[in-house]
């Protein structure tokens, strides 16, 4: 049994290094996107079961988030990128506990290490950065769409007072921080769960992993849930307006 903090490279493609967490991404994409072409190419008036299903989940996810945003508007607004957050963090997660992942690969150099196909997408720091920075970066957007430029900055940056300039650098900070808080919570319980998983299988292989991979599976959806809920909380306060 090995336990590797650092996803492995699997091949490159004109120097540009791909690792394993990189194409469980690319996996994950491609089932989102056709399943997406599948369900639009087969739309009609009189739903069938996977219409109804698709139609049933998008609005409750969107009944949900009008009870954050509290404006419709907003939530048509914002729904395609938090939306898309959830669920690809949520198959993500749940393809991470699929037979195989983790345990199928090749052997690595000197015979001993193995490098697996397949790996969490986000048991990878560097994919729940890049959804955190990619998250943090859509909060100032819609700041500035909805508020204006220079009033939405101005709460960063104020020379009305002293009071008023370290709070703006607390909000800076604050911007900052949300990037650290969101990447190495996903980060750090999905890593726990493969550690956790591994582990369990290794010691035990038949029978007593079932409970834990079925913990797993909620810990996949509520980590989902959390870090499409907080984009969400953020970007509906950014796009408020001070009275």
């Amino acid at each position: 049994m090995q336990i590797s903090f650092f996803s492995e490279k699997l091949f490159e493609i004109k120097g540009f290094p791909i690792s394993n967490t990189i194409f469980m991404s690319w996996i994950a994409m491609s089932f989102l996107i056709g399943f997406s072409f599948f369900v639009k190419s087969r739309l009609k008036s009189v739903p069938g079961k996977i219409q109804n299903l698709v139609e049933v989940l998008l609005e409750v996810m969107e009944s949900f988030m009008t009870t954050v945003t509290g404006d419709r508007q907003k939530t048509k607004k914002f729904f395609p990128l938090v939306a898309t957050f959830f669920l690809f963090i949520l198959i993500s997660n749940w393809m991470g506990i699929l037979p195989g992942v983790g345990s199928v690969g090749l052997v690595g150099e000197g015979g001993h290490a193995m490098i697996p196909f397949f790996r969490s997408t986000n048991s990878d720091i560097n994919m729940t950065l890049a959804l955190a920075v990619i998250s943090v970066i859509a909060v100032q957007i819609f700041g500035v769409s909805f508020v204006g430029f220079f009033k939405y900055f101005s709460k960063f940056i104020s020379f009305r007072g002293p009071i008023q300039f370290f709070t703006g650098i607390l909000e800076l900070i604050a911007e900052i921080a949300k990037i650290i808080s969101f990447s190495f919570r996903l980060f750090g319980n999905i890593f726990a769960g493969e550690v956790l998983l591994m582990v369990i299988f290794f010691l035990v292989p038949l029978i007593v992993p079932i409970p834990f991979m079925v913990l797993e599976i909620f810990v996949g959806f509520v980590q989902a849930l959390v870090f499409s809920m907080l984009t969400l909380v953020f970007l509906t306060v950014a796009t408020q307006k001070a009275h």
